[in-house]
């Protein structure tokens, strides 16, 4: 089963891929947090919102669908990563080009499917929903397990 959320210590981590400038247009705004159990979903769902509250506290635009969508897609991976695959999961979100990168590594290496929209389908419309709002949604099997990583505008 996936119940704790471990956020890195310091919270959200702020660095420059220019090695320490300080232009917010040149820095990278991430964190990330170990996930394990059932009752870290919504957990991350409130680090996705403090994680947007910080970028905007920053000076970075965060429209008010990015506020809604960014939790939503968080809740919807982490979901399927406890509900799907054995242990912890990893949760990442990081600021890339004025987009949130939204990604989870999961222990299972099978690769989720989107499933055609079918209105007479009870539940799994999940990842439908998912990649219907993001700009990007890919999964890839890595040596151990998988990613799935949604992009999403933040104006």
């Amino acid at each position: 089963m996936c119940g704790q959320i471990k956020a890195e210590p310091g919270g959200v981590v702020r660095t420059a891929e220019d090695g320490g400038g300080e232009p917010l247009d040149d820095a990278r705004l991430s964190v990330s947090a170990a996930i394990e159990g059932s009752e870290g979903i919504a957990r991350a769902r409130q680090l996705a919102r403090s994680f947007l509250a910080d970028a905007q506290d920053r000076g970075l635009p965060v429209s008010g669908s990015a506020r809604g969508v960014v939790p939503l897609v968080v809740s919807e991976l982490v979901t399927n990563a406890c509900k799907y695959a054995p242990g912890l999961s990893l949760l990442a979100l990081e600021v890339v080009g004025g987009a949130v990168r939204v990604s989870v590594w999961d222990s299972s290496a099978t690769l989720p499917t989107v499933l055609e929209p079918d209105p007479g389908r009870i539940g799994q419309h999940g990842l439908e929903v998912v990649a219907a709002l993001c700009d990007s949604f890919t999964a890839e099997r890595e040596p151990l397990g998988k990613r799935v990583t949604a992009i999403i505008s933040m104006a």
